[in-house]
This record gives structure tokens, sequence and C-alpha cells, in this order.
């Protein structure tokens, strides 16, 4: 399994509309082929900055079956209008 972590920022004025709307596209990803968990994580020293963690089967699983699916347009119309900056997406796996 390995984890897409993405850095999200957005205006703090609005971290109660974003959390609704990620709350709302959260099921696009539970139906996506290759999905294991999610967690949305907010930064607790910078108001406005979250971290989106997802577990997937593989990097494939994000990269191509999400990324190319209709899922991954809902979840961009739904949270990519709060975004103040284009998100910074990493993918890691577990050594220990």
């Amino acid at each position: 399994m390995i984890y897409e972590i993405a850095a999200l920022t957005i205006d703090p004025a609005r971290m109660d509309e974003f959390e609704a709307a990620v709350a709302q596209a959260r099921p696009h990803f539970e139906q996506a082929r290759g999905f294991v968990s999610f967690a949305l994580q907010r930064v607790i020293e910078e108001p406005g900055t979250y971290r989106l963690v997802v577990g997937w089967t593989s990097v494939e699983a994000h990269m191509v079956d999400f990324r190319e699916s209709q899922g991954f347009q809902e979840w961009r119309a739904l949270a990519g209008p709060f975004f103040t900056a284009p998100p910074c997406v990493v993918h890691v796996e577990n050594v220990i």
C-alpha cells in the first residue's frame, strides 16, 4: 500500500466551507478502484493549510485509475475552487 499526501492551501476564512466540500467529495475516492483509506488533516500551526492523506493499493491506482476517472473531476470541481495555490502531491510508502 502507498499513501498519496497532498499539501492543500486555502483561504483560512473558508475553512468550514472547504471541509464540507471535501466531506461531500469523499465518496468519489471511496468508489475508486484501488482505494484503501482517506483522511483530511488540518495543520494546526498554519490556518488554511491541510494534508489530504489517501491510501491506495499502488501509485497507478491513484495516478491512472483515479486521476482518469469522473470521480477525480468531481473532486476537483468540489474542492478546487478553494485552493489558493496548486496542491503539492507526493507518494510515500512505509519502510519500517
